[in-house]
């Protein structure tokens, strides 16, 4: 059934009779009743009965008039997404981050986005974190969460905030008669880390490795609530932002200690090719992504 004839329904069940109706679709009277004749003929049925001058749609006819709204109507929806890709305020946006401790406030970061802008999807990547720059330049992501800029000319990085990361013990742990710690309090500790390698852990690379420090033993839990655990049994310490732990119910056997008397404290950068800056849809992720992260 061709899309003419559903507009015919449509518009003649709308107007209330063919008069109106040559008006609306620019067409003649006798145009629109050779039409509805042809369409009656192939279905074999009345679509409308014609009293006093007035069309009313047939029972078999109010079906076809419900179908026509639906088809119109997704054929609005149709060009409204075309039109949104066009303008680049919707999209796809695939995202992974270097450091999983954001796998914890990411998952809400998109519930707010979704809210906001209804348009953008985003599909967190998991897995192999350390190579999230590389998957970037192959297309394979679109936006990766680092705390070291690349340097390659292909990207861009854009710094969007700064935390620090604390040990975190039980209080009972023989480190918290320390003020805060230094790099040779984990000679001797159980260190509990998410995943390895221990390039991409943060308190090894940037605090533990400068002085040739190794824990007598790492463990890798990917997670958190597993790792609390075992620090609240005192069998081990680990090492993270205070918002990471956020959504975490903490026992008040646990307590922070400072690494370094100055803290360990570093910068967090997105980074996305030049060629995808400038979409409107990768601006306004990003608009977002500072604004909640500075809040938490």
């Amino acid at each position: 059934m061709e899309l003419k004839y559903f507009r015919l329904i449509k518009t003649i069940a709308e107007e209330g009779s063919l008069a109106n109706s040559s008006e609306r679709l620019f067409l003649t009277q006798s145009a629109l009743s050779h039409q509805l004749r042809d369409l009656e003929e192939r279905l074999g049925f009345k679509v409308f009965q014609r009293t006093r001058n007035k069309w009313k749609l047939t029972q078999e006819g109010t079906e076809l008039y419900k179908l026509a709204n639906t088809l119109f109507s997704s054929i609005d929806e149709g060009f409204k997404a075309i039109k949104h890709i066009k303008e680049g305020s919707k999209g796809t946006i695939k995202l992974s981050a270097e450091c999983q401790s954001f796998f914890h406030s990411i998952p809400s970061f998109i519930q707010k986005m979704g809210i906001l802008y209804p348009e953008i999807t985003i599909d967190v990547t998991l897995g192999a974190t350390h190579q999230t720059i590389s998957q970037v330049l192959s297309n394979e992501i679109d936006i990766a969460i680092v705390t070291t800029p690349p340097v390659y000319e292909e990207v861009e990085s854009l710094k969007v905030f700064e935390d620090e990361i604390f040990a975190v013990i039980h209080k009972e742990n023989q480190l918290n008669g320390f003020d805060y710690l230094e790099a040779s309090h984990f000679s001797n500790t159980h260190l509990l880390i998410n995943s390895f390698p221990l390039e991409g852990v943060a308190v090894y690379e940037h605090f533990l490795r400068p002085y040739k420090i190794h824990p007598i033993k790492i463990s890798a839990i990917p997670f958190t609530e597993i790792t609390l655990s075992m620090i609240e049994a005192n069998m081990g310490i680990m090492c993270a932002p205070k918002w990471q732990l956020g959504s975490f119910k903490l026992s008040k056997e646990l307590v922070f200690k400072r690494l370094g008397k100055n803290g360990l404290k570093r910068k967090h950068y997105l980074v996305v090719k030049k060629e995808q800056r400038n979409k409107t849809y990768i601006h306004d992720f990003i608009s977002s992504f500072e604004e909640y992260f500075l809040e938490i």
